[in-house]
């Protein structure tokens, strides 16, 4: 990339200001080249919920971490906007037996801090996610790899102790993605794991890190060496902005130029206003009502089963979204592999739930506490809890920062809350196991806590069956137990909704809710 040497004009504008949110807020600096030449380092601003959880992809898996991660770091296969895979840091891949892939990895790509990238580089990431000393909460994703074996300058091969159809979805997923071998070995050093990179994050990708201020902001810069198509902005800053009427004014004052999320009732002030759109994106995404069912009264079937009788999903998506939104009526988005039509869940009837908590013993009610981290959770459960009055259920609404938000309901504190899944990989693999299977309980998934010996067993056949039949008909009898059962109460596959000023060009949503920003300019 072309270096300038930037000289100040007397001109500049630089807002250098927290925000209500501490979010920093900067425009275009103006500079001059050495031929005299006026030349602008285009920055682009970002407001999100919050700041990353981590800035090391083997270490987190919520949306705010992703966000920025898959900016910094690349995978060895990559999902496109149509959600097909394709090479990415691997020039190209193939199953060579039901238990051996083998992977060409690209040449001439560097990290950010100018290590090759090399098959040893790839079998260093993919040991790391995979050793128990380190206890990456994404290990799940890898747990079936036995081997990783290096042929090769830049040859590498996967074994898998059992066939694993869903591996190269897996490795597109952003726990995939490749650190450089430098700091991993830093990380190793250090009393407490999963720390150095955070610190110090270090990949491929487009862009590279300059600094974060923790809960305020994280600002990117181009990658100047980068292997592939440069970025188009020159600085990318992410913003943490909790509240949605200040992202809304930051993106109408023009201190922002993108906001995410948006809430559905927000649509029309955006779309129609002065200077600002939405970008609109089906997802593959499910938001739904779990609960703890370890704790009393909800370790009770019947009590899940008469509070999903009692939500209107029709209701919550027309009333509180817009129609923003697709009922869900099983655990998986129609774009994933193992969606069904033909599992049916339990319907809306606000009668029969009466009935069904009289008949079990709950006819007094109780009460209960709802975890909510934003605006759009917190107007649904607003709606469920006047339903849930009808079944003389008493709710009380716990809105926590979202920076906080995983953490506490990762660890079994709460009661019932509202959440949401991406099936990222785009096979049911990622989006029933983490979810219900007993051995992910905590913050790699299963917030609900749910455990069941013939869930377990369903999974990991679906997981080493080879024909493609045959898993779908396990996870068909998988999601018809979990349904029955109602750990979670799937409420409806959203909209991704992005606002953003008219003169962003080259943005685009992805289906998986992340944000790919190369292409992103002014």
């Amino acid at each position: 990339m072309k270096k300038y040497l930037v000289l100040i004009l007397s001109v500049l504008f630089v807002l250098s200001a927290c925000t209500d949110d501490g979010g920093v807020e900067e425009a275009a600096e103006e500079s001059t080249d050495v031929a005299g030449e006026e030349t602008s380092t285009e920055v682009i601003n970002m407001s999100l919920l919050s700041t990353p959880n981590s800035l090391d992809p083997h270490a987190a898996n919520d949306q705010p971490s992703n966000h920025v991660n898959v900016n910094i770091y690349e995978r060895l296969v990559e999902f496109t906007p149509e959600l097909n895979l394709e090479p990415g840091l691997a020039e190209s891949y193939e199953q060579i037996d039901d238990t051996t892939w083998e992977f060409i990895i690209r040449e001439g790509v560097e990290f950010h801090d100018g290590e090759e990238l090399n098959a040893e580089a790839v079998k260093v990431n993919l040991d790391r996610l995979r050793d128990e000393d380190v206890g990456s909460p994404v290990a799940f994703l890898f747990e079936l790899i036995e081997e990783v074996e290096v042929v090769d300058d830049y040859v590498l091969h996967i074994e898998t102790s059992s066939p694993f159809a869903a591996l190269p979805s897996h490795l597109a997923h952003t726990a995939g993605s490749i650190i450089s071998p430098a700091v991993i070995e830093e990380d190793y050093e250090q009393d407490e794991l999963l720390t150095a990179v955070n610190l110090n994050p270090v990949g491929t990708g487009p862009f590279q890190f300059e600094e974060i201020s923790e809960g305020d902001y994280v600002t990117l810069v181009k990658n100047p060496q980068y292997w592939g198509e440069e970025a188009e902005s020159d600085t990318f800053t992410f913003n943490a902005v909790p509240e949605d009427s200040t992202r809304i004014a930051e993106l109408q004052t023009g201190h922002a130029d993108l906001i995410f999320p948006l809430d559905p009732n927000d649509f029309e002030q955006i779309d129609s206003g002065e200077g600002t759109s939405v970008n609109e994106t089906e997802s593959v995404r499910m938001e739904y009502v779990g609960f703890n069912t370890e704790q009393e009264p909800f370790d009770d079937p019947v009590v899940r089963q008469a509070i999903a009788q009692a939500i209107d999903k029709e209701d919550i998506i027309n009333i509180m979204l817009e129609g923003k939104a697709i009922v869900a009526d099983t655990l998986l988005a129609p774009a994933v592999f193992g969606h069904s039509e033909d599992i049916e869940g339990i319907e809306y009837d606000l009668e029969a739930a009466k009935k069904l908590l009289e008949e079990n013993g709950y006819s007094d009610g109780f009460s209960a506490e709802i975890t909510v981290q934003d605006r759009t959770a917190a107007d649904i459960a607003t709606y469920i809890q006047e339903q849930l009055r009808e079944l003389n259920i008493e709710l009380e609404i716990y809105q926590i920062d979202p920076g906080a938000y995983t953490d506490y309901v990762g660890s079994g504190n709460h009661d019932m809350f509202i959440g949401g899944w991406g099936t990222v990989t785009l096979d049911a693999d990622y989006g029933l196991y983490p979810l219900f299977h007993s051995s992910s309980i905590g913050n790699s998934g299963n917030r609900s806590r749910y455990a069941n010996d013939e869930v377990d067993a369903l999974l990991e056949d679906a997981r080493t069956e080879i024909e493609e039949g045959q898993r779908l008909e396990l996870y068909e009898e998988a999601q018809e137990i979990i349904l029955e059962e109602a750990p979670i109460i799937p409420i409806y596959h959203p909209s991704l909704l992005t606002g953003m000023n008219d003169d962003i060009e080259g943005y685009s949503q992805h289906p998986a809710s992340f944000h790919f920003l190369s292409e992103v300019g002014k």
